[in-house]
């Protein structure tokens, strides 16, 4: 889900039982394959229940969005746990794939015989802020904004591609109903879709299913108060500076088996540069603090100091779903040869130290894992230690007309992206290409990457997709078309559309079966695109992020790649 989560960063994910610390109590690297990585994860002073007390979260940028209907981001849906809910619920469990739980439904939904339909039912006593009842209008309203994608550019798209919209683009265009979402009574919310979709709870559990009011609609400006559904709200909001959220008193904790709302208040601050945040984490200068920033705001210099006695019980740690891979715009770079050799030419190596090496991630040769149902293994030319194949480089630029002036954009708040850049720019300068380092603000990044300002070549994460444990909801996203099949898909950041392959995906979307047969035919043309290298995998990360010493039930989150504010607590 971009990280955003491409969510791009994008959601998903069993009821959480803590027990304990599953990987002691200090702060460990990150072991070297994919599959040997779950379950490494430390949990900081699990089974806390006592309620009370102010978590200060300290952040370097805004949130892209606040708006659930418009969000596609990791950061977002972390703290929108927090006030919104979805039919169905991404809970995490420390070092583990996540699984689809009930939120506002009573189960995980119902199919119909044939596989076209999914029934949800309401629990009851469900409120918005106001007191006002939610009700399965004000789901199919959030359902039916997020396909007016004209007004909300980063809009998740994964539940709207399985529906059977027939064309539909959204409640301003004439004010037109979604048919494909029926609501026979106040409770009972039914959707429709194209073809069978086995994993569609998981896609219920996205923020499209989070309820609105149509009459608070104010489209863009509904980012700056979305009405809670959640058990906290918001008390104010100033964009770029402070966000302060505080219990909604029309939350029933009867009704919600999934947070456990221990802080009375949450403390945002939302510039605070990346290094004082670290600084500050480390020498417990405020005993509240967290941070949702990557890999914990933690410097690269910093690293050795997670091992310190007066830190390393303070380290929430463990593998994540999320992976960093280059974007290669191919409307740019068109030829795949030279996509190929841009890949070949690249110290990956290098790069993993830039983001402080094997504490921080693992070398993969592949956004997908082993972990998934349907997996198989590219056969990749990249070396899976990470070093360049210079030679073999050069010989596939021989003879062609290739651009010499590229563009390399990175958010700028975090070191490890601009010096990511600065070990491409030096390794495509032996190919005799010339890179310009583009700095992006945090909070557009992702924006930027889907509009005509798309930089050449890009640095993007991905985590795990509606179903984490499915190839299909991380293939489709990360190298599938769009929802008509005419163009490049909306998570899509390489931009890459190939006839042959992308209409094969298109076609494999209304094909039925197992989803380890379907996980299977989405892994065979993932790496049938993925040969033609319009991405080139990084790291897989391996996140340590340091809390203050008040701070109880801290655990990374498989799915947002950092504390899990859902049932984070604090000391007081």
């Amino acid at each position: 889900m971009p990280k955003p989560i491409p969510y791009l960063a994008t959601a998903a994910a069993v009821a959480l039982a803590l027990s304990g610390c599953a990987g002691g109590s200090a702060a460990q690297p990150a072991p070297t394959s994919a599959g040997s990585a779950e379950g490494n994860a430390h949990v900081v002073k699990a089974g806390f229940t006592s309620k009370g007390g102010t978590v200060d979260v300290l952040m370097s940028a805004d949130f892209q969005t606040l708006d659930p209907g418009n969000s596609n981001y990791v950061q977002t849906a972390n703290v929108g746990q927090l006030y919104y809910r979805t039919l169905t619920m991404a809970k995490e469990t420390a070092g583990q794939p996540p699984t689809v739980v009930p939120d506002l439904a009573t189960d995980t939904g119902k199919v119909s015989g044939d596989g076209l339909s999914w029934t949800y039912t309401l629990k009851d006593g469900l409120k918005f802020e106001d007191g006002r009842p939610i009700t399965s209008a004000d789901i199919k309203y959030g359902v039916e904004r997020t396909f007016a994608q004209d007004v909300y550019t980063q809009a998740p798209q994964e539940l709207n591609a399985a529906l059977d919209a027939k064309g539909y683009k959204g409640p301003y265009k004439g004010g037109a109903d979604l048919a494909a979402v029926e609501t026979p009574d106040a409770k009972t919310v039914v959707f429709h879709l194209k073809k069978p979709f086995a994993e569609f709870p998981a896609l219920a559990s996205r923020s499209n299913t989070a309820p609105v009011p149509k009459d608070a609609d104010t489209k863009l400006d509904y980012t700056n108060h979305p009405v809670s559904s959640g058990p906290y709200k918001i008390e104010s909001y100033s964009r770029g500076k402070s966000l302060k959220l505080v219990r909604n008193g029309n939350w029933d904790p009867a009704t919600d088996a999934n947070r456990t709302a221990l802080p009375d208040v949450f403390n945002f601050s939302l510039s605070t540069a990346q290094a004082t945040i670290s600084q500050q984490l480390l020498a417990d200068s405020d005993p509240n603090a967290i941070t949702l920033d990557s890999n914990g705001a933690l410097q690269t210099s910093d690293a050795a100091k997670l091992a310190d006695a007066a830190v390393k019980d303070r380290v929430a740690s463990g593998v994540l779903g999320c992976n960093d891979v280059l974007s290669l715009n191919t409307q740019k770079i068109t030829d795949p040869q030279v996509r190929k050799a841009i890949a070949l030419a690249l110290d990956r190596q290098a790069i993993l130290v830039q983001y402080g090496g094997r504490r921080f991630g693992q070398l993969v040769q592949s956004p997908l894992n082993d972990k998934m149902r349907g997996y198989a293994a590219p056969d990749s030319a990249l070396d899976p230690e990470g070093k360049p194949k210079l030679d073999e480089a050069k010989k596939l630029l021989e003879g062609k007309d290739y651009p010499k002036k590229l563009t390399y954009g990175y958010a700028n708040n975090r070191d490890a992206y601009k010096n990511a850049g600065t070990v491409v720019q030096q390794n495509l300068k032996a190919l005799g290409i010339d890179v310009e380092l583009v700095a992006i603000p945090a909070p557009n990044y992702y924006s930027v990457l889907a509009s005509d300002q798309l930089p050449d070549m890009g640095r993007s994460g991905w985590c795990g997709g509606a179903d984490p444990s499915s190839v299909r909801t991380s293939a489709d996203p990360i190298l599938g078309p769009n929802n008509d099949g005419t163009s490049y898909g909306f998570s899509n950041t390489s931009r890459y559309f190939d006839p042959k392959v992308s209409a094969a995906m298109y076609a494999l979307r209304d094909t039925t079966g197992s989803s380890e047969d379907l996980g299977k035919k989405w892994a065979g043309l993932f790496n049938e695109a993925l040969s033609t290298y319009p991405i080139v995998p990084l790291l897989r990360s391996y996140t340590n992020s340091v809390v203050g010493s008040n701070v109880r039930n801290a655990q990374m989150g498989y799915f947002f790649g950092g504390v899990d504010l859902s049932i984070i607590g604090v000391q007081h």
